[in-house]
């Protein structure tokens, strides 16, 4: 029950570049039907193609950009997004964001000033900044503490707890 990002960009943008080419085809087709000349004529880009050669530049820029777009499109299509939930025992799954906001909030023991966590798939890493001059034994109480919360989650796969401690500069 691991939900997934959407892919939203490539879909927009593909969708936009279709919606653009088939307003183009549309415009042009009711212009012919209605005896005008077309916006687009069909004879004028006719002319335009056979008179360049496949051997030209353009012709391999222009496919080297289709290639490389299509490359992009099909591997965000196949490559699969970054998680957005994380799964609890049993059928149910919390937000990323969720459980980064609980375990920041559990980083605040005594001396922490100030915390940031980022939750990956196998590991939790915390920054924390204090002011004291000797920081002994905080990261081991940030640790324990977002150990204990990780705990109560009951993760499927609990991630592995890393804990950096910066201490602040003393301001003159």
């Amino acid at each position: 029950m691991t939900r997934r990002s959407r892919r939203a960009l490539p879909a927009t943008l593909t969708a936009l570049v279709l919606l653009a080419a088939s307003v183009v085809v549309a415009v042009t087709a009711v212009q012919l039907a209605l005896g005008e000349p077309p916006w687009l004529s069909y004879d004028a880009v006719a002319g335009r193609l056979n008179e360049v050669r496949w051997s030209s530049t353009t012709v391999a820029v222009a496919g080297g950009v289709a290639a490389a777009i299509g490359l992009l499109l099909f591997l965000a299509a196949v490559v699969p997004g970054r998680a957005r939930t994380v799964e609890l025992d049993g059928n149910t799954a919390v937000s990323v964001r969720g459980l980064r906001n609980a375990l920041r909030l559990a980083a605040h023991v005594d001396g922490v000033e100030s915390a940031s966590v980022k939750v990956r798939r196998r590991r939790v890493k915390a920054v924390v900044r204090t002011k004291r001059a000797a920081a002994d034994g905080l990261g081991d109480a940030v640790r324990t503490a977002l150990e204990n919360r990780v705990g109560e989650f009951a993760l499927v796969r609990p991630p592995q707890v890393v804990v950096r401690v910066k201490a602040l500069r003393s301001t003159p």
